[in-house]
């Protein structure tokens, strides 16, 4: 539905976007994923037609776009603040766009009504933006974004200013709206774990640059190299013969490098590996573990609530398979 090929923006002599081809079919979630500065915001704009491309094209359903303004390319934006009108009702915010098409009266009511359903603001119609939470303003601006049933969304970090709690909550709740209302979306953001929960496929972008693309679980299995691991969420990478430790014990072949995961090692006491208790740390979800393992030095692990351990404690630790991902060879510099 939408093609990115070859896309570069520059400003003056700094490339904000260098060669990106990117493709998202009608109905996906495509998120963009990137630390501050990489270039995902600009590629954002340039799709919806704010920033002037160099060089490439963007192109929807077969048509190219080049020369085609914001406002007639039938896409939606919806920003991190949901930039709502804060003297309108949500009715009337949600029913902006349908009325300046000049869209009937009886048809306005109806769809306002659909949408507010669609996000669970049903009976919201009369308050106003300053009445409600963080959260239920993005629903409005999402409900507001989706009004005029645009070809495609912008999501620009639409949950970034949530707390976390809140965020991962609605996270959810955005991914099960979008697909309900089977529309196709591109989002960008530099938390992995928004993308993770918003998201079919991911686009890694760094400097510029797509350095990964793929479905959700294949780059998160395979991260393309070892700067891409980290930013990801797993915590280390173990090289030589801590690499070759960590495999063997999860049933692995030896590799040159393995990236890990926090609770990549668990206490078991079936487990290959001898260790040493150096910290412990209760959390809601599970105890967290700084130990001295054989063969591995000063590393994480994870115990089921309950256990008690304590530091100087002798435990086995297993090694949680899907909480690796092995990484390729590096090239000769």
């Amino acid at each position: 539905m939408l093609q990115l090929t070859d896309v570069t923006v520059r400003y003056g002599d700094t490339v904000a976007v260098d060669d990106v081809t990117l493709d998202l079919a009608a109905g996906q979630v495509l998120a963009v994923l990137g630390p501050s500065g990489c270039g995902k915001s600009t590629l954002l704009r340039a799709v919806a037609g704010l920033e002037p491309l160099t060089s490439g094209s963007i192109g929807c359903d077969g048509a190219d776009l080049a020369g085609v303004p914001t406002h007639k390319r039938g896409f939606a934006l919806m920003f991190q603040d949901g930039q709502l009108f804060a003297h309108l009702t949500v009715a009337r915010n949600v029913a902006y766009a349908l009325k300046l098409r000049r869209t009937p009266s009886a048809r306005v009511a109806a769809r306002v009504r659909e949408l507010l359903e669609l996000v669970g603001l049903s009976g919201y119609d009369d308050r106003l933006p300053g009445t409600l939470s963080g959260g239920e303003r993005q629903r409005v601006a999402l409900a507001r974004a989706l009004a005029v049933e645009p070809r495609l969304i912008l999501l620009d970090e639409p949950l970034s200013a949530l707390d976390a709690t809140l965020r991962e909550r609605l996270a959810g709740d955005l991914r099960e709206i979008l697909h309900a209302a089977g529309t196709t979306a591109l989002l960008v953001t530099h938390d992995h774990e928004e993308a993770f929960a918003l998201a079919d496929r991911l686009a890694v972008m760094r400097d510029g640059r797509v350095v990964q693309s793929g479905a959700i679980d294949e780059v998160w299995r395979a991260p393309v190299d070892e700067e891409t691991a980290l930013f990801l969420g797993y915590a280390r990478v173990l090289r030589g013969t801590a690499a070759a430790s960590v495999l063997a014990a999860a049933g692995l072949p030896a590799a040159p490098a393995v990236a890990v995961r926090r609770s990549a090692l668990v206490v078991d006491e079936a487990g290959e590996v001898a260790a040493t208790v150096e910290s412990a740390r209760v959390t809601p979800e599970q105890v967290r573990l700084k130990v001295v393992a054989d063969g591995l030095g000063a590393i994480d692990a994870v115990a089921p609530l309950g256990t008690r351990v304590s530091p100087g404690d002798a435990v086995r630790l297993s090694v949680d398979v899907t909480r690796l991902a092995v990484l390729p060879i590096r090239p000769p510099a």
